[in-house]
């Protein structure tokens, strides 16, 4: 139903084009007149009427004044004007102002008709056209949301090398270029198993915590998704490692509060370290995941110690575990034999044998020993499997004793996993070097195939990889392939596209365009000057300092 108004300053006229007309047969809504433009306005501005029929000469606010305010004001109203002047001049003023018909007086009830439903189909047609327009822009709006979210996604999972996020980051106007990257993921969901669905009341408290860390944060310096129904995941950057560390101390000061033993909000969160480049975005989601995974172990673990503890006389006892940690650091063999038991004097009163008190103090230090070896000496390797043996052993402690030699133990397995540390993945990043060269060239090979071939999970592999050198795993092998395509142009005459094939690139225009991205050079420049030297130190610099101005450029 069109919504008609009427303004004419003839009373019979009025009433004769409002009584002759079936409105709402013929599919408008009749919403009144006016005598003057002056009188209409009001009516205007309350009614919103879609179609406006108006006179001309009336007085105190004529029709061609009303148009030239109703035009600027409510620019959809369509306007027809009745008028018992032809000159020319009315009508030429009347067009200029964007009037959809210009009728001389007397019209009969058909012609009018005839009028309204052509500006009616006008009014659905352009209707129509706004609705195809919007929905193609929320179509646009979801695939451009999507494609950031995988944008983002991608770079965590180090599926990206820098080259192909800088181009994809830019075709999408995210803001991602900096020197320095961090990655927090948050996760509501309670710390103990839970069978309920999530309440509203903590969907509203996910809310409450990530407008305060961004009230203290600069939005702009933060790129989030969401990783799932429940995680949400921040990218945080700067320019200096000390901007990263301040972006991230809202972060760190509710993660406090999280950790607290008496706290229940049903909310995790993990947080890595500050990384240089791009390729430390997936690093610093690495540590957050592992990060998040040991505070939520930690948690259940205080809990059940809370359960245990309840309704016990024990229930003051607790252990300094920053005393015990700052042992681990800066101790000695010869310290090891004295501190042990001076640290453990607390637990002297447990009664192993009718408590679990015991057991979930030794626990809980175990947790925090084992997160402090991923965080600083990239840990055990086998994280799950060598925890699970420690809690096999802190079950099998009866006495005071015991409970000491397993400090000792733990301690001892510290140290010689930060002995370790150093070279213990020479081989294995060897065996994945190894993998690769022989590889290259098939277009199927992945991070995990990889791990298969090593026997690793993918993500451990990511992650040691990394952190080894300095380079994800499939930037080594995008490097590998492109070094490879430079050898192979300089020594045959294969087409592009042949070359393509042979380093692993179905698309020869997607390796094309990697190729020049990552040598700064077309294949055809690149044949033809022969500048195996440079683009070599071309790369290397990249590598190097991938957000230089002057290596960005080369990039584009």
């Amino acid at each position: 139903m069109k919504k008609v108004l009427l303004v004419d300053d003839e009373i019979l006229v009025r009433e004769n084009i409002r009584d002759c007309i079936p409105w709402e047969r013929e599919g408008f809504d009749y919403l009144g007149d006016a005598s003057d433009g002056e009188m209409a306005l009001p009516m205007i501005e309350q009614l919103q009427p879609d179609i406006l029929i108006t006179d001309i000469k009336m007085p105190f606010m004529n029709g061609l004044e009303l148009c030239h305010v109703v035009r600027a004001k409510f620019p959809q109203i369509k306007i027809i004007i009745l008028s018992g002047h032809g000159e020319f001049d009315y009508a030429r003023k009347a067009l200029s102002l964007g009037v959809e018909e210009y009728c001389l007086k007397p019209i009969s009830a058909s012609d009018l008709v005839g009028l309204l439903r052509a500006v009616g189909d006008k009014i659905d047609k352009e209707r129509s056209e706004k609705e195809q327009l919007a929905g193609l822009m929320r179509r646009e709006l979801e695939k451009a949301g999507n494609s950031r979210h995988k944008l983002l996604s991608d770079l965590c999972g180090g599926m990206l090398s820098a080259p192909e996020a800088i181009q994809t980051a830019e075709s999408l106007s995210v803001p991602l270029v900096a020197r320095w990257y961090a990655v927090t993921i948050i996760d509501l969901r309670p710390a103990e198993p839970s069978t309920g669905e999530m309440d509203v009341e903590g969907a509203a408290d996910w809310t409450d915590l990530l407008e305060h860390i961004r009230k203290e944060c600069d939005h702009r310096q933060m790129l989030q998704y969401p990783a799932s129904r429940t995680k949400k995941v921040c990218i945080v950057k700067g320019d200096t490692e000390s901007a990263i560390k301040k972006l991230l101390e809202p972060f760190r000061r509710v993660q406090a509060i999280l950790e607290e033993p008496a706290c229940r909000f049903p909310l995790s969160l993990g947080i890595g370290s500050g990384h240089e480049r791009i390729q430390g975005i997936h690093l610093s989601f690495l540590e957050a995941e592992e990060s998040l995974h040991w505070l939520r172990l930690t948690r259940q673990n205080r809990q059940n110690l809370l359960e245990a503890t309840r309704s016990s006389i024990q229930h003051n006892i607790l252990l300094d575990r920053q005393a015990f940690i700052r042992f681990l650091k800066i101790g000695t063999s010869r310290q090891l034999s004295s501190f042990i038991p001076e640290f453990a004097a607390v637990l002297q009163s447990i009664d192993w044998d009718a408590s679990l008190t015991g057991y979930y103090i030794l626990n809980d230090l175990t947790l925090e020993v084992f997160k402090v070896a991923e965080e600083s000496i990239r840990g055990p390797g086998d994280s799950g499997q060598s925890l699970r043996s420690f809690q096999g052993r802190i079950e099998a402690v009866d006495r005071w004793e015991e409970a000491c030699a397993y400090l000792t133990h733990l301690v001892e397995q510290f140290w010689l996993w930060r002995a370790r540390s150093t070279d213990r993945y020479a081989d294995l990043l060897h065996r994945v070097k190894d993998y690769i060269a022989a590889n290259y060239d098939k277009g199927y090979i992945s991070l995990q195939h990889a791990a298969e071939h090593v026997s690793m999970s993918p993500s451990h592999l990511s992650k040691i990889f990394s952190q080894e050198t300095g380079q994800t795993f499939i930037e080594f092998l995008t490097e590998t392939r492109i070094r490879r395509a430079m050898e192979l142009l300089q020594s045959t005459q294969c087409k592009t596209y042949e070359i393509a094939c042979q380093v692993g690139y179905s698309d020869a225009h997607y390796f094309s365009n990697l190729f020049k991205r990552v040598t700064g050079m077309t294949t055809t420049e690149f044949r033809k000057h022969g500048a195996l030297t440079a683009v070599k130190t071309s790369i290397r610099l990249a590598r190097e300092e991938p957000h230089d101005h002057a290596v960005s450029e080369s990039l584009e």
